[in-house]
């Protein structure tokens, strides 16, 4: 297992009369080479449980193992662990600060200690994996397209070589066009590199589009763990938490409360026409 969380609290202001708990007892098992979604509203505590995995907060009590052996443990090296957990934060170009595109991907593995001909060639394969050529190498970072920026600053991620790769809302605030191609890019990313994914977002759609599990929390606390298909047919306990399931799912309920008989786990858009469809010409 790459990732086990067990019994993990956090808790602000403890000992105060302002305590309150950030996380509660979430307990959650990540097996390699997964692709979890991770969804809640506003305040739930998924950002927070995210930034415990690679040792940014540390718990208030509970524990984390990576690959068996607890980050809490004497003489454990957090550092190591921020190579092989990376970390793609919200608005992530606002980790962009070097001159140009290819000194600011290198700056990851520098911290390594790693020569710099190894530097040079994972920060090159690291921008040819989210697909900036050398055009690019030169440019300020600052003066990138949004969906450009997001690209060069997952690179100086990927240029660690993590093992996990969390993204926490890696579309917000893209277009249409740039929030599938940053997903498209991540969906490769785990395909092709066997890479384990955990995608924190608010769009119903996207995780039920490209993750193959999804956790819900709410409160600090671990409401759901399923299948996309398992936890949207929760939708009116969903909608309590402030969420929702996909639109299309609405759509489905709507037709089968109409007598059409579509199956009710339908999840995107391309389902629900194939459903339609076949339907429509068994009954030509």
């Amino acid at each position: 297992m790459a990732i086990e969380v067990k019994h993990l609290d956090h808790r602000y202001g403890e000992g105060t009369i302002f305590e309150q708990y950030a996380l509660k007892n979430v307990t959650l098992t990540i097996a390699d080479g997964e692709f979890i979604g991770l969804i809640g509203h506003t305040g739930s505590g998924k950002s927070t449980l995210t930034q415990h995995l690679n040792g940014l907060l540390k718990a208030t009590s509970g524990d984390i193992l990576y690959n068996g052996e607890s980050i809490y443990a004497e003489g454990y090296s957090m550092k190591e662990l921020r190579g092989r957990v990376g970390l793609v934060f919200q608005y992530p170009e606002h980790q962009l600060f070097e001159t140009d595109v290819f000194t600011d991907v290198c700056f990851g593995p520098k911290n390594l200690g790693l020569s710099e001909e190894e530097i040079k060639r994972r920060a090159a394969e690291a921008l040819a994996l989210v697909g900036l050529d050398e055009s690019f190498y030169k440019q300020s970072p600052f003066e990138l397209s949004g969906g450009q920026k997001r690209r060069a600053a997952i690179a100086g991620v990927l240029a660690m070589k993590p093992e996990v790769l969390i993204l926490d809302e890696p579309t917000a605030g893209l277009d249409p066009r740039g929030r599938d191609d940053i997903l498209g890019l991540v969906a490769r990313l785990h395909e092709e590199q066997g890479m384990t994914v955990i995608l924190v977002s608010h769009s119903m759609e996207d995780v039920a589009r490209y993750v193959s599990r999804l956790v819900v929390m709410n409160r600090g606390e671990k409401v759901f763990d399923g299948t996309p298909r398992e936890v949207f047919r929760h939708y009116k306990q969903l909608e309590k938490m402030g969420l929702a399931a996909p639109q299309i799912t609405y759509v489905v309920h709507a037709l089968r409360e109409r007598g059409i008989a579509i199956d009710e786990d339908i999840m995107t858009v391309e389902e629900a026409r194939d459903a339609i469809l076949a339907l429509w010409r068994k009954n030509a």
